[in-house]
């Protein structure tokens, strides 16, 4: 005799009507308990007696479905999934399989189909898990930062954007400036504000946005680094870019906090526009500190001092792009066609390459390479060096 597997509910069966057949409990009572008709729980009551607690196993059990699908058809299904539709899901490929092929089979059958042959993964098996970065060790050793969209001063305003750097080892806020939107002009002026306060940093961290990054691999112009990159190329700071808002969460729930505390200290203030409010932030800022930065686990300052002149750092937080200047004193620049004034300088300028400088609040200026400068290409100190050499200037109105 082998051995008999049984569920929960028949064991409870068998118990129940061992107690009615030695008298123990009623057939009625049976009937409450079982929550069965009087005729099934007689009926239970016979088959238990002639055959033991085998006997109250359900027939169809072990045996093969009536309505199962035939020899075949479970392969046949599956490599027509794996062959046109192995990115779909278990519902629309049962969809796709009835509209182009014929194949009728229901979604939960296609499913375990899927599963097993691992073509599907549950929602369970597919989830993924985003485990905290701890944070750096010391100050200044990296610097998160971000723009925050949002109507600062409410309605007695116009929206804004407001530029947010914040240390990772403390938390601490390091620079607050509002501007009209993110753009390499307004990171370029927040970024000089945050040297001359601060020093140089070890790295910055930022999202994805077009300012820090080419999100274009095929772009035909530039170098492969935006201008913001090559600014910071320059002074020696390296920028990494997070693969998602999770991985730069300090920043982000900066924030969010300063949506909710900075808005309401703007309401009280009574501030209502951008160049008021950059005057406000500063002393919003060390308050802010005083309440919420933590030590760092180090004590040392990573912060490089700014060993560049004013009117040096001043040409590296610009637009600057190398054009070459035709034999008409023509050169391309922002879609537009510029003609130099013939002077004694510009001639000197036919046939060379030179460096565009556009400044933000000041007309452009040139900076011409000699040959010599321009064999020597455009990375490292070299270049510096013969860049301060070469430089002639020429102000274009």
């Amino acid at each position: 005799m082998g051995w008999l597997s049984v569920s929960k509910r028949d064991l409870q069966r068998i118990e129940v009507l061992t107690e009615v057949l030695a008298g123990r409990r009623t057939t009625k009572s049976a009937v409450g308990v079982l929550g069965m008709s009087m005729r099934q729980t007689q009926r239970l009551l016979s088959r238990y007696g002639d055959g033991g607690g085998g006997a109250l196993i359900h027939r169809s059990r072990g045996r093969p479905a009536v309505n199962r699908l035939g020899a075949g058809v479970q392969e046949y299904v599956l490599g027509l999934v794996r062959q046109h539709f192995r990115d779909f899901g278990p519902t629309l490929a049962a969809e796709a399989l009835l509209e182009r092929h014929g194949v009728e089979i229901s979604r939960e059958t296609l499913r375990k189909w899927m599963v097993g042959d691992g073509l599907w993964l549950s929602r369970k098996q597919r989830r993924s898990f985003h485990q905290p970065r701890l944070r750096r060790e010391s100050y200044g050793e990296l610097v998160q930062i971000d723009g925050s969209d949002h109507r600062w001063f409410e309605d007695r305003g116009e929206p804004c954007t407001l530029l947010v750097f914040i240390d990772d080892a403390t938390s601490k806020l390091m620079q607050l400036r509002f501007v009209p939107s993110e753009s390499t002009d307004s990171y370029f002026q927040a970024l000089q504000g945050y040297l001359e306060a601060h020093g140089c940093p070890v790295a910055f961290y930022s999202d994805k946005h077009t300012v820090f990054r080419v999100n274009k691999p095929d772009a035909s112009g530039g170098s492969g680094m935006t201008q913001f990159g090559r600014a910071l190329a320059e002074l020696n700071i390296e920028i990494l870019c997070a693969n998602s808002s999770q991985a730069k969460g300090r920043v982000e729930r900066a924030n969010r906090t300063l949506q909710d505390r900075l808005v309401k200290e703007l309401r009280l203030a009574g501030i209502c526009d951008m160049a008021a409010g950059n005057v406000f932030l500063p002393a919003f800022l060390e308050h802010f500190n005083e309440r919420f930065a933590v030590p760092a686990q180090k004590p040392e300052n990573l912060h490089r001092s700014l060993h560049v002149k004013a009117s040096q750092l001043t040409d590296i937080l610009c637009h600057r792009e190398q054009r070459h200047v035709g034999q008409q004193l023509t050169l391309a620049y922002d879609r537009k066609q510029i003609i130099l004034e013939r002077s004694e300088l510009s001639e000197k300028l036919a046939g060379q390459y030179v460096e565009i400088f556009d400044f933000s609040d000041r007309p452009l200026v040139l900076l011409c390479y000699k040959r010599r400068c321009r064999q020597q290409g455009h990375l490292g100190r070299e270049r510096a060096r013969w860049v301060a050499i070469c430089r002639r200037r020429v102000v274009m109105d």
